[in-house]
């Protein structure tokens, strides 16, 4: 039933391809430190953009959506929710707080797990934090609007037991048999998904889950990339893998690559796009985004694209719209008109 026992551990064997992965995730988790070194602001900047990202994307993927400047606000700001689908971001921007923060203080136990479902729902009539009462199943939609049970989870009775289960395993393989984080992670998100332990909210609290894990792991690029947009814009692929990877699952024979390979994927692109976006940030002496920022510094009135590549001489369109985009983001200036009259202002 689980992927977390010895023998199935034992059983797994990985191929030179994906032993590359790992080594390529392990080679980027040994330059966290020295980007925070030589680079704090930036990263505070990046910070921001991953929290509104992280809570816009996870509960867009369950079809919770609302304007990007409400979520902005919500998250940045605190402003208080006023609508259910903003109930739900304000639950989530919490939770994902409390991981930011207390992450590497906070065990993987059933109250922990149940304690982040209820942050989930706090702003919401219905109380979160219980164990599903009814059996549940995942339904996948054809595209001719029919609908096909894909999956179907523990069931109610079982979900307890379960999930304490899960949480022994996990710590037996990560403590006492000393297995490699970046299998048994995976491997216990896989788990909570087929148990499927509460009525709504499962794939948020996976996601949630998954940043805690990840940081007791010493991987912090959740912190500076969204992982839950880099899910969100691969979702396809996403419910393709865990669904091959969940197939005979309760038979302990189920395969759990297509899952694994996904999940590390996941994490390769994110440290390559925060690698990337570290490089256009860098403000060094004589650094290409240097030379935009000191440029528009300059400007007193809006100015156009081609007002800013004449300031810049030798810099990229490429690298300038990068790094205009990164300003954006970061709340340092903002673009009025389109076309022709489009034209950027730098913000105080």
């Amino acid at each position: 039933m689980t992927s977390l026992t010895p023998k199935y551990l034992d059983a797994l064997s990985f191929n030179d391809r994906q032993m590359a992965s790992l080594a390529e995730i392990g080679s980027f988790k040994g330059k966290q430190a020295l980007y925070g070194e030589q680079l704090p602001d930036a990263l505070k900047a990046m910070r921001k953009i991953a929290q509104v990202e992280s809570a816009e994307s996870s509960n867009r993927i369950e079809g919770i959506e609302a304007p990007r400047k409400r979520i902005q606000g919500l998250v940045l700001e605190n402003t208080n929710p006023e609508n259910r689908s903003e109930q739900e971001i304000a639950g989530y921007r919490d939770a994902l707080a409390l991981i930011h923060e207390s992450a590497l203080e906070m065990e993987f136990t059933t109250g922990v797990i149940r304690q982040l479902h209820t942050m989930m729902y706090r702003y919401l009539p219905q109380p979160g934090g219980n164990w599903k009462q009814t059996d549940n199943e995942i339904i996948e939609r054809n595209p001719d609007g029919s609908r096909v049970i894909r999956f179907r989870p523990i069931s109610a009775v079982g979900t307890p037991q379960a999930m304490e289960d899960l949480v022994r395993g996990f710590e037996r393989a990560i403590h006492s048999d000393q297995r490699p984080g970046l299998i048994v992670v995976p491997l216990a998100i896989l788990d909570f998904l087929c148990v499927h332990p509460f009525t709504d909210g499962n794939g948020r609290t996976s996601r949630l889950l998954t940043l805690q894990l990840l940081y007791r792991m010493g991987l912090e690029v959740g912190r500076y990339i969204s992982l839950e947009r880099v899910i969100e814009e691969s979702k396809e692929t996403y419910y393709e893998a865990l669904r091959l990877s969940s197939e005979g699952w309760h038979e302990g024979g189920h395969d759990p690559h297509p899952w694994l390979d996904y999940f590390w994927g996941i994490l390769i692109r994110a440290y390559s796009e925060f690698s990337e976006r570290v490089g256009v940030l860098n403000r060094g002496p004589g650094g290409k985004a240097a030379q935009v920022r000191q440029a528009i510094e300059k400007m007193t009135k809006p100015f156009s694209l081609a007002e800013l590549q004449v300031e810049c001489p030798g810099v990229s369109l490429p690298t300038i719209k990068r790094e205009l985009s990164a300003m954006k983001d970061e709340g340092l200036v903002m673009l009025t008109g389109r076309g022709r009259g489009a034209r950027w202002k730098r913000l105080d």
